[in-house]
């Protein structure tokens, strides 16, 4: 039974090395990932199928310099209702404010963290308008100077 377990590790850790190599390169063949696991072609393909059926892998996506698509400008949005006693719905409310990048919620004062990326002051200053009028929250703004990193892999 005890050898089992050590297997069970073993299979879990090679599931973990797939994922961490995809997350570094979206694009790594199985050839590649086969090479980098010690496991065949075919092996690899059923691990990355299975990966992705439970949920493991959700989507491939490419990163892109938003600098360099026109959207030099990130900052950070906290927004918390104007009104607590309305119903918690921002999320909705702002799903088709594509400069939203992401929404989180979050502990503390505010209710949401937003991160959007526009192209100027004006435009972000004309998001913020937006984001107020469309989800009857306040806003607070953080804007980013520089970014050392981001969009890492996880620690797996």
């Amino acid at each position: 039974m005890r050898d089992l377990r050590t297997l069970r590790i073993v299979l879990e850790d090679l599931d973990r090395e797939i994922v961490r190599l995809l997350c570094r390169d979206g694009r790594m063949s199985y050839t590649d990932l086969g090479r980098a696991t010690g496991l065949s072609v075919s092996a690899v393909h059923q691990r990355v199928r299975r990966l992705e059926q439970r949920g493991v892998i959700t989507a491939y996506a490419a990163i892109v310099d938003a600098a360099e698509i026109g959207l030099p400008l990130t900052a950070f949005v906290s927004i918390k209702p104007i009104d607590p006693s309305q119903p918690d719905d921002a999320p909705e409310r702002l799903r088709d404010l594509t400069a939203i990048e992401a929404c989180h919620s979050v502990a503390g004062e505010e209710s949401y963290l937003l991160k959007v990326r526009v192209g100027t002051p004006g435009d972000l200053e004309s998001l913020l308008q937006q984001i107020r009028a469309a989800a009857n929250v306040s806003t607070r703004t953080m804007v980013v100077l520089s970014t050392p990193y981001e969009a890492r892999p996880p620690a797996i």
